[in-house]
C-alpha cells in the first residue's frame, strides 16, 4: 500500500479519496437500518444519494426526511461534511489529532485540495479550517433553532437546525422539509428572517473559500492588504448576488409584497452558487429566470471552498481577458497585478470542460426521457455545478439518465483540471515546438 501511495499523484489521491467515500456511503445507505421501511435502499438509489451528498450537490431520488431513517440521515450529513470540507482536509485533521507525522506529500496534496498558494503553514491552515467550520455551523444552527424548535419540538428542532446548518455551509442543499411536503425545500420559510439570513450567510461563507477566510482573519478591514485572489473572489461574489437579485426583484417576484419580494430575490440569487435550497417554486419561473439560474449554477463558488462549479475566479479571468483584448493590452490584470498566460489557458480549458459534458448530458437526457431541453439543461447544470436545485424531474429519470447525473456530480466536485492532471500524471511534457501559423478567429 505504501508503494502504491508513493506512485499516486496528489490529483489521483483526491479523486480516489472521493470515490472511496462515495462507495462506503453507498454501502451504509443500503443497510436495513438506513431506511424507514427497514429494507435498505437499492444500490442505484444509494449510489445516487451518496454521490450527491459527497459531491455536496443535493439532487435526490428519494426524499431525505421521509425515506431515510435517522441513521440514514446521519450517514448523509456525515458524507456532506466530508465532501464539503474535502476528503484530504478530514484526513489531515485525523493525522494531526492522532499525533502522526504529516509528510511533505500529504502537505502537497492538501495544498492542491484547498488551492493554497504554498505548502508552508498548511497544517496550521487545516486546523484553522476545522475550527472555523465548527464555529460557523454551530452559529448557524443556533440562529435557526428557535424557528425549528417552535414547530417540531426541542430535540427534532435541534436536529433540523444542525442538519440544515451543515448542509447550507457545505453548499449541499439537502433538507428535511419532506416531513411537511415532499421536495418543498425551504418554501415554507420564505418570510422567516432567521432562516433566510442564516442559510444565505452560511452559503456565502462556505462558498468564498478557505484561503479567503484566512485573508479576512489576518487583514480584517484592511482590504488593500488582501491577496489579489481574495479581492477578486469577494467583489465577483458580491456582484453575482446583487445583479441577479435585482433581476428577480424586478421581474420574477413583482407581484409579491415588498418584504417577501426582497427575501425571495436575495435567496434565489444566493442559492444557485451552489447550495440547492429554494424558497420559491422554481417551476413558476420564466424561461429567462431559469436561464439566469443555469448560468449562476455553472459559475458556482470560489476555489478551495465547499462549493462547486467553474468558480468565480474563472469568470473574472474570462472577463478580464476579454477586456484586455478590447483595450489592446498584452495581459489581463486585476488591482495592478498581471495575470499570467497559463492562468488564462487554464480558464479556457475549464470553460470547455464544463460546457461540453453539461451540454452533452442535457441533450442525451432530453432525447432519452423525451423532456424539454431547457428543463434538462437546468438539471445537468445543477449536477455539474454541484448545486441540487431541480425542476422536479430527477426522481422520475431512468437509470441511464441518473447515471449521467452521477458522473456530472462527481466531475463537478473533483474538478476538471484535477481529473486532467490525474490522467496525465507521470507523462512527459512536450518540449519541441511546432511551426507557427496565424489563424483568424471571430
Amino acid at each position: 500500500m505504501n508503494k502504491i501511495k508513493k506512485k499516486l499523484s496528489s490529483s489521483q489521491i483526491i479523486i480516489l479519496g472521493f470515490a472511496a467515500v462515495i462507495l462506503l456511503g453507498s454501502l451504509l445507505l443500503m443497510l436495513p437500518i438506513s431506511t424507514r421501511n427497514g429494507q435498505g435502499a437499492s444500490f442505484p438509489d444509494a449510489l445516487f444519494t451518496a454521490t450527491s451528498a459527497v459531491c455536496v450537490t443535493g439532487l435526490i431520488v428519494q426524499d431525505t426526511a421521509t425515506y431515510w431513517s435517522f441513521f440514514g440521515q446521519i450517514v448523509i450529513i456525515t458524507l456532506i461534511q466530508i465532501g464539503g470540507m474535502g476528503v484530504v482536509t478530514i484526513a489531515m485533521a485525523l493525522f494531526a489529532v492522532s499525533g502522526r507525522r504529516i509528510s511533505l506529500k500529504q502537505r502537497s496534496t492538501m495544498q492542491e485540495a484547498i488551492s493554497a498558494p504554498k505548502v508552508g503553514g498548511i497544517v496550521r491552515l487545516t486546523g484553522f479550517i476545522i475550527r472555523m467550520t465548527i464555529l460557523f455551523e454551530l452559529a448557524g444552527a443556533a440562529v435557526m433553532a428557535p424557528s425549528f424548535c417552535s414547530e417540531f419540538g426541542l430535540l427534532k428542532g435541534l436536529w433540523y437546525a444542525l442538519f440544515h446548518s451543515i448542509s447550507a455551509f457545505c453548499n449541499a442543499g439537502f433538507d428535511l422539509m419532506g416531513s411537511k411536503m415532499p421536495c418543498s425545500s425551504l418554501t415554507y420559510y420564505a418570510d422567516d428572517p432567521a432562516i433566510n439570513l442564516a442559510v444565505m450567510s452560511l452559503i456565502v461563507i462556505g462558498g468564498i473559500g478557505f484561503m479567503t477566510w484566512d485573508d479576512i482573519k489576518i487583514n480584517r478591514q484592511n482590504f488593500r492588504r488582501y491577496r489579489m485572489q481574495s479581492k477578486v473572489i469577494l467583489i465577483t461574489t458580491l456582484l453575482l448576488i446583487l445583479l441577479p437579485a435585482l433581476y428577480f426583484f424586478l421581474f420574477e417576484f413583482s407581484n409579491a409584497p415588498l418584504g417577501r419580494r426582497t427575501w425571495l430575490s436575495l435567496f434565489q440569487s444566493v442559492t444557485p452558487r451552489t447550495a440547492g435550497f429554494n424558497t420559491a417554486d422554481l417551476t413558476q419561473f420564466s424561461e429567462a429566470g431559469v436561464a439566469i439560474m443555469i448560468i449562476l449554477m455553472l459559475i458556482g463558488g470560489s476555489p478551495g471552498s465547499t462549493a462547486g462549479g467553474m468558480k468565480t475566479t474563472t469568470l473574472a479571468v474570462m472577463f478580464s481577458a476579454s477586456l484586455s483584448v478590447f483595450r489592446r493590452q498584452e495581459h489581463p490584470h486585476f488591482f495592478g497585478r498581471r495575470i499570467d498566460t497559463d492562468t488564462v489557458r487554464n480558464t479556457l480549458t475549464i470553460l470547455t470542460m464544463y460546457l461540453v459534458p453539461f451540454l452533452t448530458g442535457s441533450f442525451l437526457i432530453s432525447r432519452m426521457e423525451r423532456l424539454p431541453l431547457l428543463t434538462c439543461l437546468f438539471e445537468t447544470a445543477s449536477a455539474i455545478g454541484t448545486v441540487g436545485l431541480t425542476l422536479g424531474i430527477t426522481p422520475d429519470l431512468g437509470l441511464v439518465s441518473q447515471g449521467i447525473l452521477i458522473l456530472l456530480m462527481y466531475f463537478g466536485r473533483v474538478g476538471g483540471l484535477t481529473l486532467i492532471f490525474a490522467a496525465l500524471s507521470g507523462s512527459q511534457s512536450q518540449t519541441a515546438r511546432l511551426p507557427l501559423e496565424k489563424l483568424t478567429v471571430g
